[in-house]
């Protein structure tokens, strides 16, 4: 059993790589199933989580917390679903989310831009000129979005175990060495992986409930029946809805509620952060 993330551009042979594994491995294939199910579970329309998962973000959204929004409802629904275990994921974030996580083999395909442009002109219909324009705007967009949300390049290679090029490799090829990847030990779902990630997943759930009214608060998971809040706005009516959400959900029996720490101004050492 093994779960893999891979990235990928548009129209760069990704998703052929993503299938072929999960076939070759047994596993479940995922990609636009994660965009659907957040959208069920939210009542959010495809289109404004496709865009706040793929278009960097305007000033007006900064201050607004848009994409953080949709962000949380996405990542929710990802990691319930990638926490069930023996999947293969292709498509946006996968890689930023799932960075951290134990035992998760994370790819990344590459293609020269001379085949993505050929791939966009059959696909699209259009002149050789308006297909590279669209890919470089994609290609930017991503970068910016990744760097808004986490501060990272997305195609920075430090963020995968292996980095695969098809116009070196064909898509058999890179299947099979992904294939044998799977079988070392840590790249193999454990008890204890998977542990991690229905954690991390419960995390992201409570999370989802909040950040509609506190995009800014933490959730700390105390134990199995315990979790923190932090920052999180509301009279009393609210968070006694939120605690039978949160029975109801996760079987969480307590609940603390706690004031985000405000720090003195006067006592910050202005010089700390310079190098």
């Amino acid at each position: 059993m093994s779960i893999v993330t891979i990235a990928r551009g548009s129209y760069n042979k990704g998703k052929e790589v993503a299938e072929g594994l999960a076939e070759a491995l047994g596993c479940e294939c995922l990609s636009r199933d994660i965009l659907l199910e957040a959208s069920d579970r939210f009542n959010i329309p495809e289109i404004k989580l496709v865009k706040a998962l793929h278009d960097a973000p305007s000033v007006l959204e900064r201050f607004s917390h848009g994409k953080e929004r949709y962000f949380a409802y996405f990542k929710s629904a990802f990691l319930s679903h990638i926490s069930k275990g023996n999947v293969v994921y292709h498509g946006l974030a996968g890689h930023f989310l799932l960075r951290e996580m134990p035992n998760v083999l994370k790819v990344k395909v590459n293609a020269r831009m001379e085949d993505r442009v050929l791939d966009e002109m059959e696909r699209e219909s259009c002149s050789q000129y308006t297909a590279y324009s669209n890919l470089q705007s994609d290609d930017e967009e991503r970068r910016k979005w990744g760097m808004q949300l986490y501060g990272l390049d997305p195609w920075d290679a430090r963020l995968f175990d292996v980095v695969c090029n098809v116009d070196t490799l064909k898509v058999p090829d890179i299947v099979n060495m992904l294939t044998r990847l799977c079988q070392l030990p840590q790249f193999k779902e454990t008890e204890e992986s998977l542990k991690y990630l229905r954690q991390a997943a419960k995390v992201a759930g409570i999370k989802a409930l909040v950040v509609d009214t506190s995009p800014n608060a933490s959730v700390v998971i105390i134990n199995k029946k315990k979790v923190k809040l932090v920052g999180v706005k509301g009279d009393r009516k609210f968070r006694h809805k939120l605690e039978q959400k949160l029975v109801d959900l996760y079987d969480i029996e307590d609940v603390v509620f706690k004031k985000t720490s405000k720090v003195d101004s006067s006592h910050i050492n202005v010089f700390h952060n310079l190098e």
